[in-house]
C-alpha cells in the first residue's frame, strides 16, 4: 500500500493505492479520499499538479440569510436540475424536495423533517458545492 497526497481545489487529500499483481496493467484500488491537515512545507516541484479547465470565473453566489429552522445541505457538489417545493410549501419528513445531478446521475434530495418551506437559497440549474445549505425547512 502507498500513501499519496493530492491537492485538488486547495484541499489536501491523502489516497492510498494499493499494486495489484506484479505487472505494469495492473490496476489499483484507491481508498475514499479524506481532507487531511495542510503541512507547512511546500510539495516538490517533481509532482505533478493537475489542474481543471476553466471556462471563466464561476457566477458570485448570493450569501445565504440565515433562517431558523433545519437547514438542508447539499450532500455532493453537483447541478440543481429541479426543486419540487416552493417556499411556504408544508412537507413531510421523506418527501422528495429537489432533483440534484452529480456525476451524471440524478441524486433526490429528502426532507429529514416536517415542516414548512422557509427559506429556498437555490434555483433551477444553479451549481452548489458539498455542504452548501439548499434549503431551509421550519
Amino acid at each position: 500500500m502507498r500513501k499519496f497526497q493530492i491537492k485538488v481545489d486547495g484541499k489536501v487529500y491523502e489516497v492510498e493505492v494499493e499494486e495489484v499483481g506484479g505487472n505494469e496493467s495492473s490496476v489499483g484500488t484507491v481508498s475514499v479520499p479524506q481532507p487531511v491537515a495542510a503541512k507547512a512545507k511546500e510539495e516538490p516541484v517533481s509532482q505533478k499538479t493537475i489542474a481543471k479547465p476553466s471556462s471563466g470565473p464561476a457566477p458570485a453566489k448570493a450569501p445565504a440569510v440565515a433562517v431558523a429552522g433545519e437547514e438542508v445541505a447539499a450532500p455532493m457538489p453537483g447541478k440543481v436540475l429541479q426543486l419540487k417545493v416552493a417556499e411556504g410549501d408544508s412537507v413531510k419528513d421523506g418527501d422528495t424536495l429537489l432533483i440534484l445531478e452529480a456525476m451524471k446521475m440524478e441524486n433526490e434530495i429528502i426532507a429529514n423533517t416536517s415542516g414548512s418551506i422557509k427559506k429556498i437559497n437555490v434555483a433551477a440549474n444553479d451549481m452548489v458545492d458539498t455542504g452548501d445549505v439548499l434549503l431551509v425547512i421550519g
